[in-house]
């Protein structure tokens, strides 16, 4: 595990457009751009959150994850949401759980106090498994709040104490 490196992008870029494409695991439905990876990556530097990669041997990004604002208001400063994405070659191998450890350590450093994760209730099993597995609590089921391929799609809301 590592803080990304700006040639990281173009394949934490490649990993997520695979599932905005293929599934339900993120909302977004347009395909985000290099450009778009960059600015978010220097926002989330510039507030002191953490993004980290999983890298192999050989130098593939095998997986990502960050933290970013729960809410823009100053009130919510130590409140965080976690990102965790892996190409699907790489599910299966702990490789999410190591991100996972090391994300909440580095929040933990940047002054994060408490971090939610927002899952898909659709095909998210082995994820909401992953934050129960490191403590998360549920605290809610949101019904038919996205729409995406043709299906409402609802939201399960995990928290955590750092």
């Amino acid at each position: 595990m590592r803080t990304l490196e700006p040639g990281d992008l173009a394949q934490v870029h490649d990993i997520y457009n695979f599932y905005i494409q293929n599934g339900v695991a993120t909302l977004d439905i347009e395909l985000m751009t290099l450009a778009q990876w960059k600015d978010k990556a220097a926002w989330l530097e510039s507030l002191g959150l953490p993004f980290i990669v999983a890298e192999s041997p050989s130098g593939e990004i095998l997986g990502f994850a960050y933290l970013a604002p729960w809410r823009q208001k100053a009130g919510f400063k130590r409140t965080a949401e976690n990102t965790i994405y892996l190409r699907p070659a790489a599910m299966g191998k702990r490789i999410g759980s190591r991100l996972l450890a090391e994300l909440l350590e580095r929040g933990k450093k940047a002054g994060i106090r408490e971090v939610l994760a927002v899952i898909s209730d659709q095909g998210a099993e082995a994820s909401i498994r992953l934050h129960e597995s490191f403590g998360f609590k549920s605290q809610g089921h949101l019904e038919r709040v996205g729409f995406k391929l043709g299906k409402w799609i609802g939201t399960y809301l995990m928290q955590k104490s750092l």
